[in-house]
């Protein structure tokens, strides 16, 4: 890496936080084992669920899979290091020491998927310092993969090395995205964006599991992604496959991202651009009532 070019932020997050490399590949072996106990129940029961419910908005699914699979990732985590912190999307958090350390688990990314039968899902594992992305471990059964990436360690899927596409033409990308549960009340929608981009490419896929997206930018699957209202859960372990396989993550603006804010864009380096400045072109319609999107006059 050039001396000129920022670190990334799980680059950044290993420096700051002087972890050995023993204990770094230890921590990325827990992930990977905790990855894969959540997707074994998740498959165990995928096309068996008994119960599926909303859990405070339209659309936001929790089934049994949901807290099987967490149950189990829980568990791994509480064995192997019980001094670490957890946020889990269904549990909460869980605050066990101050080594600035905090698990970020997604026991079931792509429920919605899931509970129609959907064979796009998985378990995501991110470990983060003091809310900067560090390692993670991704386990799609239904595809037989697991992914992980670390600092030093690169990034993979099962025994594959994994780096991101050289596409740097827009009109030569195929990017993904997704839609937020609140897309049905706010103008801040992704309606706009989703129509700019796909105009301007080979086309926008829609997975469903944000985890699993950024994996397959990773693998230079798809080009570029780029997505709002997301929870630091749906992140933190793809945010680290996209970097440790060469790729760049940054805000919408082009600045550093940040788990909190729940957006930013993940893509080949040469797309970064392209992508910011595509995104400056959409403005939502201004407003308090609800309407569609519309595009800058010279968008």
């Amino acid at each position: 890496m050039s001396t000129t070019e920022p670190l990334s932020l799980s680059d950044q997050a290993h420096q700051r936080s002087a972890l050995s490399e023993a204990k770094l590949l230890q921590l990325t072996q827990v992930a990977r084992a905790a990855a894969e106990a959540g997707a074994m129940q998740l498959l165990s029961l995928f096309g068996q669920l008994e119960r599926v419910r909303e859990k405070g908005r339209a659309g936001d699914l929790v089934t049994d899979a949901d807290l099987a699979a967490e149950k189990a990732v829980l568990q791994v985590l509480s064995e192997q290091t019980p001094e670490v912190d957890v946020l889990a999307e269904e549990s909460g958090v869980q605050q066990r020491g101050d080594t600035g350390l905090q698990w970020c688990v997604d026991p079931l990314d792509g429920t919605t998927n899931y509970a129609h039968g959907y064979p796009f899902f998985g378990t995501s594992i991110g470990l983060t310092w003091q809310g900067i992305p560090l390692l993670g471990a991704l386990a799609v059964p239904a595809l037989q993969q697991l992914y992980w990436a670390a600092p030093g360690l690169g990034s993979w899927c099962n025994e594959q090395r994994l780096r991101v596409s050289t596409c740097d033409q827009l009109a030569q990308a195929l990017l993904v995205t997704g839609f937020a549960y609140d897309r049905h009340t706010r103008l801040d929608n992704n309606y706009a964006e989703f129509a700019y981009f796909t105009h301007r490419t080979h086309g926008v896929r829609r997975g469903g599991a944000a985890a699993v997206d950024l994996a397959f930018v990773a693998s230079g699957v798809l080009d570029g992604y780029w997505e709002r209202g997301l929870s630091p859960w749906d992140l933190a372990a793809g945010v680290v496959l996209v970097e440790q396989a060469g790729g760049v993550v940054c805000a919408y603006d082009g600045s550093p991202a940040q788990l909190s804010e729940g957006r930013l864009i993940a893509c080949a380096p040469g797309l970064r651009q392209p992508l910011i400045e595509g995104l400056a072109a959409c403005r939502p319609l201004k407003g308090a009532s609800f309407g569609a999107p519309e595009l800058d006059a010279g968008a």
